[in-house]
């Protein structure tokens, strides 16, 4: 087996014609969920395919088997290949009919850069436990905080109550637990395979409001996504330190977590 080395979208199991993407392209209306594959298997294998069950059944009505879900990507993924980036969108065609499940299959990206460096700007994601593509306020504001020097955008709310950023959840380190904000934002996956560690350590972590104002208090933050984990080294002018004791404690969980056959 090797790594993708051109991308390949199949829809429903086929590969997808340029018409079909171009009615991915226009159901705004859609979900997804994105992965990184290694060795033909992911991290939080049950969080993904519960996450696409969940939002099928707000969206549209009826729920999405995770068995088709992964013979999707198994087809995808073909015999050739088994390290890669799998994103997997569900959506309704503008002309109607039954749910479909499209699969890309892309080269597999690499870790979070260490030291993340974060933009705050008040923005909250519209129904913001739902992974959605093609909004423009999160777009809008990750390419800002690009454009400002900074790695990601960091959303609060107006009263200055951290959310989430961009692509990422943010946890902090107070103390001997990590505290999760518990303002609206997507559950993340890598978040969830992490709570899991934690509790199998038996380390605390729990959910609570966190504001800009108490940032100095934190001996540290971090950010997950679907690539991993990385620790934040700065919040807009504040610096962050980034060796806590729990920092490297959640980062060797998190590398030692099992990966789940797809």
């Amino acid at each position: 087996m090797s790594d993708i080395r051109a991308p390949r979208v199949e829809i429903n199991g086929r590969p997808a014609g340029l018409e079909q993407i171009w009615e991915l392209d226009r159901s705004c209306g859609g979900h997804f969920t994105a992965m990184q594959v290694r060795d033909r298997g992911t991290l939080g294998l049950e969080f993904h395919l519960a996450r696409l069950d969940a939002a099928t059944r707000e969206l549209f009505g009826d729920g999405l088997d995770g068995d088709r879900v992964r013979a999707n990507i198994r087809h995808a993924l073909g015999l050739d290949v088994a390290d890669a980036t799998v994103r997997v969108n569900v959506f309704r065609p503008p002309t109607g009919g039954d749910v479909c499940v499209a699969v890309s299959v892309r080269p597999p990206g690499a870790p979070p850069a260490r030291g993340q460096c974060l933009q705050t700007v008040t923005y909250r994601r519209p129904s913001a436990h739902l992974k959605r593509s093609g909004g423009f306020g999160q777009a809008y504001y990750g390419s800002l905080a690009h454009e400002n020097g900074f790695d990601e955008a960091l959303f609060t709310g107006r009263d200055g109550a951290i959310y989430e950023g961009s692509i990422t959840n943010i946890g902090f380190i107070d103390g001997e637990t990590i505290v999760w904000p518990d303002g609206p934002a997507l559950n993340g996956i890598m978040m969830q395979v992490l709570q899991r560690e934690l509790d199998r350590a038996r380390v605390p972590w729990r959910r609570g409001p966190v504001h800009l104002p108490d940032l100095p208090s934190f001996a540290g933050a971090f950010v997950t996504n679907s690539h991993g984990m990385a620790p934040v080294a700065r919040i807009d002018a504040l610096s962050l330190p980034t060796d806590a004791a729990l920092m490297r404690t959640a980062e060797r969980l998190l590398a030692a977590a099992p990966y789940d056959p797809i």
